[in-house]
């Protein structure tokens, strides 16, 4: 059996000793003062990992060094690859934040990054499901859970919630069971950079959590358990590839649905929220975004369905 190499390490030890202790200085600030959850400090650090290495082949061995040159120019090289718009404006993004880190600590006298233009994106607007196909895979989910089985009962239990309340999948899974509040039917959330917010849920939801608590989570419960609210198979608390997958394989089972994951459920909480005459700032609280242009894109989703509506139904269309 092959021994796994640590990519990130094999990158690290190449770097000049000045350039690596900025990438070790620049995690524990991410870690440390921005609260980002693992997964986003893993993609920043890799964003400025591979800048730090193109700065290197550069001749660059210090973050003074680092200018306006060689940031277009790494960004150039992976445009020229072929590299999505998407990521090239998060790479864009995560260089900036290097370089003001970097201009703040003393590192550089003046920010380069201040410079650096964002690569237009041309956001794409996200899949949704219609109300009836939402309807139709809570029922599937439904069907799925008479027999009892303990997966059956919680894959039931977490699509309500995830499509009552519109959470994200790392939210869902870091629930607690002491989180769900049956007086008030609302759920206390640890949303991104450790934000708690209070999220309303549904009546068919709750009923789904207490039929995975009362029959589905016993069985699987262990001593690693804690007070997690959804167990995978080992008695973990689950994870979220678990939850996507129950999602994927229970919409295969919707005809004409779309293929969506768990943020497909939270783009049609929210878009179906709209259409029945929600308000956008009441949708930005209830998903936790940090501002109103995050949640108006559900708005273009909404105006979208309307039209084709119109297309469809009006006879001078």
């Amino acid at each position: 059996m092959s021994e796994r190499v640590d990519v990130g390490a094999v990158v690290e030890d190449t770097l000049p000793a000045g350039l690596a202790r900025a990438l070790e200085a620049y995690s524990r600030h991410l870690r440390s003062e921005r609260g980002l959850s693992e997964h986003t400090l893993r993609a920043y650090r890799g964003d400025v990992e591979a800048l730090l290495e193109h700065a290197r082949r550069m001749g660059r061995e210090q973050v003074a060094d680092i200018d306006l040159l060689v940031l277009r120019s790494w960004l150039a090289g992976q445009a020229t690859r072929g590299m999505a718009r998407t990521t090239l404006a998060r790479r864009a993004a995560s260089a900036r934040g290097f370089t003001a880190w970097a201009c703040r600590d003393g590192l550089v006298t003046t920010d380069p990054g201040a410079l650096l233009a964002t690569p237009r994106t041309g956001r794409s607007l996200p899949g949704v499901l219609r109300r009836d196909e939402a309807d139709a895979l809570l029922h599937v989910a439904g069907l799925a859970a008479d027999d009892e089985t303990p997966v059956g009962l919680r894959n039931l239990a977490t699509l309500e919630v995830l499509y009552a309340s519109g959470i994200r999948v790392g939210e869902l899974c870091g629930l607690d069971i002491d989180d769900v509040d049956r007086v008030r039917r609302v759920l206390r959330v640890l949303g991104k950079g450790s934000k708690e917010r209070t999220v309303p849920v549904g009546t068919p939801a709750l009923r789904a959590v207490d039929r995975w608590l009362a029959g589905g989570r016993p069985p699987l419960s262990s001593g690693t358990s804690g007070p997690a609210l959804f167990l995978g198979a080992r008695g973990r608390r689950v994870d979220p590839r678990t939850v996507r997958r129950a999602v994927h394989d229970l919409l295969a089972h919707v005809p004409g649905a779309p293929d969506l994951g768990p943020h497909g459920l939270r783009h049609s909480a929210a878009t179906h929220l709209l259409e029945g005459g929600a308000d956008l700032r009441s949708v930005q609280e209830l998903l936790g975004h940090a501002t109103l242009a995050t949640t108006q894109i559900y708005t273009h989703v909404s105006v979208d369905r309307l039209k084709a509506t119109y297309d469809q139904a009006h006879p001078r269309a």
